[in-house]
């Protein structure tokens, strides 16, 4: 089980969030974003060495209020053979010391966990409390060989498209002080 510590970041994950979104061909604001984290869920390393964080932030900075999903491994050296737009950025941790921050995405150990919840293998953490479970990540497949796709920009209400073998669905605020639920990861059948 990962261990959530109570310490600084610096720059802080939204921080480091601000300036890496706008490069994303699906970003939708409109000059730089003004992110609030909206909720998310974790996954373990089994190896207790990479965080995952699946984060949904909100950005306001555009006509509508638009919520990003990120998933991130948070690593302690740089991921070998990482593709060159993998790296989100770099992190001063408090008490770890510097991380390499990777688009999960593009992380072969995110994608495996990933898989590994879809097919019942592991479960989802609460994003922010040590040892909880997060009871509103639900994760359904209904084929054995699949390829988890990253849903970038959430919907509430939103569910797997026609045709779909799977999907992960979790619970984030909205920005009127709800919570919604959408799909967070489209599963296609291999």
């Amino acid at each position: 089980m990962s261990i959530i510590h109570r310490t600084t970041l610096k720059p802080t994950k939204l921080e480091l969030l601000a300036d890496w979104l706008p490069k994303q061909p699906w970003y939708q604001g409109s000059g730089a974003p003004e992110l609030t984290k909206a909720g998310g869920f974790r996954l373990d390393d089994p190896a207790g060495e990479v965080g995952i964080e699946f984060m949904a932030a909100t950005d306001t900075s555009g006509p509508r209020p638009v919520t990003y999903h990120v998933p991130m491994a948070y690593r302690g050296a740089p991921l070998e053979g990482a593709a060159d737009d993998a790296l989100i950025g770099t992190i001063e941790h408090g008490v770890l010391g510097r991380r390499w921050v990777y688009d999960g995405a593009k992380d072969p150990l995110v994608v495996r966990e990933l898989t590994a919840l879809l097919k019942g293998e592991t479960r989802a953490h609460a994003q922010s409390i040590d040892g909880a479970l997060d009871p509103t990540v639900h994760a359904r497949v209904t084929a054995d060989d699949v390829r988890p796709e990253i849903v970038r920009v959430l919907e509430a209400g939103a569910k797997a498209p026609d045709g779909a073998a799977g999907e992960v669905s979790a619970e984030w605020g909205a920005e009127d002080e709800r919570r919604v639920r959408g799909v967070f990861v489209v599963v296609r059948a291999g």
